[in-house]
């Protein structure tokens, strides 16, 4: 399984632009990827300007992602503000090279910057599977709230292999991200694979990357370069995963709650 992260500046609330650049970064990932992961509200940065930003579910930026899913032969993932039904949702898109899409809208809405304000909350996750490993995609803020990300056991099979965070996390909580990404991995057994932009956004607030890839014994196995534009792609060994998963089965010790949406 190769995943490919993709740490990028983005252009404040310029979908056109946005997009332009990210056909550049990902055009050499032609059939040597398995799946490329975008940030968080990669077409216009964490703007809550959404009279401005937000897109259609059938707009150029979904087309954009049905067609580049096509053409490069790969899931293709990332979020985008959405209107639907007089509602706005940041929702990520997870675009496979037959055209099909799955969505999930962000659960955990980052009061601290309004998000709860001007979105709607999700309350369906969304387990996706690729070359026989499934995968949880969810959004940045998500991050801190592990109930919502909790692996479990399903007929002894666990709900998933890989958990995916795309980000706007600021530079000032850098600290925290890793640490979260680390515990993520350890806690639910699984690959943990945050990306997260670079630059500086409308609202100057600075973005560091720090994209990475943490193992399930929390070892983090590649980190991009802090504030540089980055495009790398990770190998993922499904055998490493089972084998650590058979020798060490801590779900089995879990305890068993009940979620309330």
């Amino acid at each position: 399984m190769k995943i490919t992260l993709v740490q990028s500046d983005l252009y404040w609330e310029n979908e056109e632009k946005n997009l332009l650049h990210f056909t550049e970064l990902i055009s050499p990932l032609k059939n040597k990827t398995n799946v490329i992961v975008l940030p968080e509200m990669f077409t216009t940065g964490f703007s809550m300007n959404v009279g401005k930003i937000v897109a259609s579910p059938t707009g150029n930026a979904v087309k954009w992602l049905i067609q580049q899913a096509k053409n490069l032969n790969c899931v293709i993932c990332g979020s985008i503000a959405i209107t639907e039904n007089n509602k706005y949702y940041n929702r990520l898109f997870w675009v496979d090279p037959s055209g099909a899409v799955s969505t999930y809208n962000k659960r955990h809405l980052f009061r601290m910057g309004e998000e709860d304000q001007y979105y709607s909350a999700g309350n369906a996750k969304i387990i996706v599977e690729n070359n026989g490993l499934k995968f949880l995609p969810l959004i940045c803020y998500d991050l801190r709230f592990p109930v919502w990300s909790r692996n479990t056991l399903n007929t002894h099979q666990y709900e998933y292999d890989i958990l995916i965070y795309v980000a706007n996390w600021p530079e000032v909580r850098n600290y925290p991200w890793q640490q979260l990404l680390i515990a993520r991995a350890i806690e639910n057994q699984c690959f943990v694979v945050g990306v997260n932009r670079v630059g500086v956004d409308g609202n100057d607030i600075n973005y560091c990357g720090n994209s990475m890839v943490v193992n399930p014994k929390g070892e983090i196995i590649t980190s991009l370069p802090k504030n540089e534009e980055h495009v790398v792609t990770v190998e993922i060994d499904k055998t490493n995963l089972t084998d650590f998963r058979k020798k060490f089965p801590a779900i089995l010790d879990a305890d068993n709650f009940l979620l309330k949406i």
